[in-house]
């Protein structure tokens, strides 16, 4: 009899526990993640040309790719000159729209010449502000306004 107790103890305790997984696979396991719906806002206007200077989704600026204009010329002095007008001008488009420099997030640059990317890690790493944010480097075969570096971020607060 205590054989047939302890069996009948034991099926039930499967038929329970196999009950209650059947119910636990049916039940709804999503949670509601509350994500607030931000509308872009397009920021600036690039005179002429047809984009934007940036643009804000909640707390996230993107920003167009600079290049090293000054007073609407390339600037003269090879790259480290125009590197260091393209981190000038992006720190201007952060300050303008209420962000730093320390809010930047990803870069991705683009370079005419890739002999070059040396040079232009050394101004980088003197203008931007560790922890460095993440980074993409691409050789390209031609900028606007004959360029020799362009390089567009995100910023987010």
């Amino acid at each position: 009899m205590s054989k047939l107790r302890t069996c009948l103890s034991t099926l039930a305790l499967a038929t329970l526990c196999s009950l209650g997984f059947v119910h636990s696979a049916n039940a709804n396991t999503t949670t509601a993640v509350s994500i607030a719906k931000s509308s872009p806002t397009f920021l600036g206007d690039s005179g002429t040309y047809p984009f934007s200077e940036a643009v804000r989704v909640g707390n996230t600026l993107y920003m167009s790719g600079q290049i090293g204009f000054k007073e609407g010329k390339l600037v003269k002095g090879g790259i480290k000159a125009e590197t260091k007008q393209v981190l000038d001008n992006i720190h201007s488009t952060l300050l303008k729209y209420g962000y730093r420099k320390s809010d930047i997030v990803k870069c991705m640059v683009m370079l005419t010449d890739m002999d070059d990317f040396d040079d232009f890690n050394k101004v980088y790493k003197a203008e931007m502000i560790k922890p460095y944010p993440v980074r993409s480097a691409f050789g390209v075969s031609e900028l606007a306004a004959g360029s020799s570096v362009e390089i567009e971020c995100m910023a987010a607060k």
